[in-house]
């Protein structure tokens, strides 16, 4: 008899990292970036890094975007920072735009994109990602804590 395992796909994944302590004379693409850095939005040394253009882009425009829309002005603002035009194809701009709904950073409403409720961006973080998405992971992962002690640990009291 087959036995039916379940599939190993996460319901939510979070990476964070810690880097050194930003500074205000750094340029606002550089800040982006660590802050996509931080937040497992990009890997380190990865050089498709079309996020940070596409997060910068939607953190400079007040208004709600549309993804045609996000797409030029990340060709310009890639253009403007003598990166190459790489990956700016209008689907791999929606997957980026999906990356960063998928983390709450960023919502679509009547096919516009703008940050999450035209928050400010702290206020996102703390809300969206601190309050509610780790918290959530978190306890999830106190479940698992839980059963492996209650599992292995009990076992280990009852040999001796």
């Amino acid at each position: 008899m087959k036995r039916i395992v379940a599939k190993e796909i996460p319901l939510g994944e979070l990476t964070l990292r810690k880097y050194e302590h930003p500074t205000e004379s750094m340029s606002e693409r550089d800040i982006v970036r660590k802050l996509c850095l931080s937040l497992g939005l990009l890997q380190p040394g990865d050089s498709r890094d079309v996020v940070v253009d596409v997060l910068l882009v939607l953190l400079k425009h007040k208004e709600p975007m549309t993804s045609i829309s996000i797409e030029r002005a990340t060709i310009d603002m890639r253009e403007a920072h003598h990166l190459p035009v790489f990956g700016v194809a209008p689907s791999n701009i929606r997957r980026q735009l999906l990356r960063l709904r998928d983390v709450f950073l960023v919502e679509k409403v009547n096919n516009l994109y703008r940050l999450t409720e035209n928050a400010l961006f702290e206020e996102i973080f703390n809300e969206k990602i601190k309050k509610y998405y780790l918290t959530s992971l978190l306890s999830r992962i106190e479940e698992y804590v839980k059963l492996v002690d209650k599992t292995f640990l009990k076992k280990k009291e009852e040999k001796q």
